[in-house]
């Protein structure tokens, strides 16, 4: 009886030292002209703008730089025009942010059910998105215009009195606050829907079958299923109302917000300061102002969004 060694198993040949390399480094060039363009067009300017905030710069002279440290963000906390933007970019940001997301949440509760015409409505929702901001807010400048203006005489028929709309403070804050609500409010009622109908349908079966009537089952099924969601476009809401600058600056064609500054936002102050004039480096501060800003204000929203799901959580 002869007795053979059991035969190796053939393994794979490996591949060449070439293709080993490009598999390891295949995944990062993939990602890389990603990378490439944020730092180029992202993280550069973000780094040269908190360089510039630190000199004093014209704009007529860039080449000349004179340092100055923080007297630019010094001198900001000192002037008046600062802190009235600051509380206009709050003002506003509430006045056109809350409205428009509880009406856009409404939108998309009714698009929720079978209508007839859905995706024709779904589809107008997205128009006043798709307008250039400027011919958005050129209209509403006529719409509320003082002597000629549609809101003005609507609001004449039932005995209300003119409302100069540019040069009130409310009044203006008003109007600005309208063209962003129009514009943003069928964006969000789409991501709204979108979110409600991840919701599984058994959990409306189910409350349906307790007793549950339909606003019963909208408080108690259909935001909690939106948290996340709701989470997000107040986030994305808020960093659009603290950047807010096409809408005022278009809406009566001053860079100052008013002849009193009344609806001046941070946006517009800044270009007010570096290109009206000329200082590069306090419009260079402002801008880091507002960044720092955005960060506190979005880390608050999802400070308390944490808070009340660990609460939620614990229940």
């Amino acid at each position: 009886m002869t007795l053979t060694a059991p035969a190796k198993p053939i393994s794979p040949p490996r591949p060449p030292a070439v293709r080993r390399a490009w598999q390891k480094v295949s995944p990062y060039a993939y990602i890389a002209p990603f990378f490439t363009l944020f730092a180029a067009f992202g993280l550069f300017p973000l780094i040269y703008t908190a360089f510039v905030s630190l000199y004093r710069v014209e704009l007529q002279t860039p080449g000349d730089m004179e340092w100055r440290g923080l007297d630019n963000y010094t001198a900001l906390l000192s002037d008046e025009f600062f802190w009235t933007s600051l509380r206009n970019t709050f003002t506003i940001g509430v006045l056109s942010t809350v409205p428009q997301l509880v009406m856009a949440l409404g939108l998309a509760h009714l698009l929720n059910y079978r209508l007839r015409g859905r995706t024709f409505l779904r589809t107008a929702m997205l128009l006043p998105y798709a307008t250039s901001v400027a011919a958005a807010t050129l209209v509403f400048a006529q719409l509320f215009g003082r002597d000629f203006g549609l809101i003005n005489y609507v609001i004449g028929l039932v005995g209300i009195g003119p409302v100069d709309w540019q040069s009130g403070t409310v009044a203006s804050q008003i109007a600005v606050s309208a063209i962003v609500i129009w514009r943003w409010t069928g964006y969000n009622a789409l991501i709204y829907l979108a979110g409600m109908q991840s919701i599984p349908n058994e959990l409306y079966e189910a409350a349906e079958m307790d007793g549950a009537s339909r606003w019963r089952q909208f408080f108690h099924v259909t935001l909690p299923g939106l948290r996340p969601t709701i989470v997000f476009t107040v986030i994305v809401s808020t960093i659009g109302a603290t950047q807010l600058f096409g809408e005022p600056l278009l809406f009566e064609g001053s860079i100052s917000g008013g002849i009193s500054h009344q609806y001046q936002t941070l946006g517009l102050y800044m270009y007010e300061q570096g290109w009206g004039f000329f200082h590069l480096g306090r419009a260079a501060a402002i801008a880091w102002v507002m960044f720092l800003l955005i960060l506190v204000l979005v880390g608050v929203n999802a400070l308390i969004a944490r808070r009340r799901s660990r609460k939620e959580a614990g229940r």
